[in-house]
């Protein structure tokens, strides 16, 4: 489905290297303040109390948030799971007290503005099981990495596979910029978004890839650059369509999701609008930096043919 098309290639890669250094500058950014800021981990990397409550009708979540801060504590994941009239709260480490004490002095605040809500379970999560998580996320992230450029290489050309993990990279390591920048709490739905744009990001690439290498094979006269630039402009109204429309779903969690889903979908927000600048203009300006060429992609039945062969230049 086109919208529109554009009948006149873009020359994106006569800018290559302004789209590099652009990116190049983001990335040292966010990894400054990834090590200026660190990251501000949620209760299930850093420990803390869980509490698992229960009402007698459903419960008001925006209610129960209001009421646990009133008690002085600002960042708290308060949702429902299982029914509507369940509610789960994790509550932060606090120096002092004990994580007896902060589920008692949570539920009677609770029973002070809901005289029939019920103590269903309560447990303390301590930081092995948050170093547990991190590793495991980590390991998640390098899996997903590899199995990235395994493919890539597999179905073109391990160029293009280098080319697409240092895009995806950028990526990742924006969006954990963003939250160290701005301290936002980063959990594991968090890092479920940031695994969900590795994917959303190399699928992107995947097209254009596809499209340079349909592209090597009909136009023999063009240049590498004009080649890219061609896949890039002919794909530009499938890319739009694509992406405008996952971002209004996103947008619609991100604004109508509630606290719960906030930052999952700020995470999946900015993974697509960096997702989409480095898939169509990093990936594809590194890999023509790192000398893709159609040889690499268009391969020939015969290199060379031996002028004493008698079935030289035969046909089939």
């Amino acid at each position: 489905m086109e919208f529109f098309r554009i009948r006149k290639d873009i020359p994106f890669m006569k800018h290559a290297l302004v789209f590099n250094a652009i990116s190049f500058i983001t990335f040292a950014l966010a990894v400054f303040f990834l090590f200026s800021r660190g990251l501000h981990l949620s209760v299930e990397f850093t420990g803390g109390t869980v509490m698992e409550v229960a009402y007698q009708q459903t419960a008001d979540i925006g209610k129960v948030r209001d009421t646990v801060a009133q008690l002085g504590y600002t960042e708290v994941t308060v949702q429902n799971f299982g029914t509507s009239r369940d509610v789960m709260i994790r509550l932060p480490v606090q120096k002092g007290v004990t994580s007896a004490q902060q589920s008692e002095q949570v539920l009677a605040a609770l029973k002070a503005a809901d005289a029939g809500v019920t103590l269903r379970r309560t447990e303390f999560v301590g930081p092995q099981v948050g170093e547990e998580l991190v590793h495991g996320g980590l390991m998640a992230l390098g899996m997903v990495v590899l199995g990235i450029v395994i493919y890539l290489a597999m179905r073109f050309e391990w160029k293009y596979g280098v080319a697409a993990i240092i895009a995806n990279l950028h990526d990742v390591v924006i969006i954990l910029g963003f939250f160290a920048f701005f301290q936002w709490e980063f959990s594991l739905a968090v890092l479920a978004g940031v695994l969900a744009v590795l994917g959303y990001s190399v699928n992107e690439s995947v097209v254009i890839f596809d499209r340079i290498r349909e592209a090597f094979r009909k136009y023999r006269k063009m240049t590498t650059s004009e080649v890219i630039d061609h896949a890039i402009t002919s794909t530009m109204s499938r890319t739009i369509i694509t992406h405008a429309s996952t971002e209004a779903m996103v947008l619609s969690m991100l604004f109508f999701g509630g606290p719960s889903l906030h930052y999952f979908a700020m995470a999946l927000t900015i993974g697509i609008l960096f997702g989409i600048y480095s898939s169509v203009f990093v990936a594809a300006a590194i890999a023509m930096w790192l000398g893709v060429k159609r040889e690499d992609l268009v391969k020939t039945a015969n290199k060379q043919e031996d002028p004493n062969d008698p079935n030289a230049g035969a046909t089939v």
